[in-house]
């Protein structure tokens, strides 16, 4: 059975393609059987892994489980790990989830093929409330999120809490941690500390500011491929230690 794990925000330009790509490059590196599905119309991760953003049928198609999924799969240059590229009509896939009676079990729906064929799923969701996200919640065993240590990023966690505990999610975990850290501001240190006091379960691992991450675009390649011994790289290991704790083998 396939743990499917999503890197979602409310908000944007957090950093959730890079630990969507980050983590699931680890994954597949432990071994894991790993697919990562780009869901954002943005492409960054299907840019990261040299795909072309391209889906035959669209994300209409993906949801009316009219495209088979298994053969939009590709590969990566990272031995066990796999992508379901973005496409730019996902930008659309609201509308085409509307017209269903129960459209927020459709993502679930298109991943059921895969259930026995990966150990990880990886989900790297559009910063959005919207019908995909809510379909996101559902098919999610876990979300992880990015929260930047600023004050108006950090309530983007407070209303995230506020629309799973509303929703339908099940048993969805939520598993925030800090991104873009700067410890040599007062206000990043102060953020944390104050989080970390009024929330249990944030992980600890914090993954910060860098500018090797920032080259990951340059690169087209996964910061802990090319620039493993960098701080940046470590974080992500610490992260994805934390993760798979929380969550279990695949």
């Amino acid at each position: 059975m396939s743990r499917i794990l999503a890197t979602y925000n409310i908000k944007g330009g957090v950093g959730k393609t890079s630990a969507a790509v980050n983590l699931s490059y680890l994954a597949a590196r432990d071994g894991a059987r790993t697919l990562l599905w780009d869901l954002d119309p943005q492409a960054g991760a299907t840019y990261l892994f040299r795909v072309k953003p391209k889906v035959r049928g669209g994300g209409g198609g993906l949801v009316r489980l009219k495209s088979d999924v298994e053969d939009l799969i590709k590969g990566t240059d990272h031995p066990g790990l796999d992508l379901l590229p973005a496409d730019f009509s996902y930008r659309h896939m609201d509308l085409a989830l509307d017209g269903f009676k129960h459209p927020t079990r459709r993502l679930a729906r298109v991943l059921e093929p895969l259930t026995g064929e990966y150990d990880y799923v990886f989900l790297d969701c559009p910063p959005s409330i919207s019908l995909v996200s809510e379909s996101v919640f559902e098919a999610a065993d876990a979300l992880l999120v990015p929260v930047v240590p600023a004050t108006l990023s950090s309530r983007t966690l407070e209303q995230l809490e506020d629309v799973v505990d509303g929703g339908s999610a099940g048993d969805l975990r939520l598993l925030p941690f800090f991104s873009m850290v700067d410890t040599r501001k007062k206000l990043h240190r102060e953020v944390v500390e104050r989080v970390r006091a009024e929330r249990a379960g944030v992980l600890e691992a914090e993954i910060p500011t860098s500018a090797d991450v920032e080259r990951m675009g340059a690169y087209r390649n996964v910061l802990c491929a090319f620039a493993p011994r960098s701080r940046a790289a470590g974080a992500y290991e610490a992260l994805w230690r934390e993760v798979r704790a929380r969550v279990g083998e695949g």
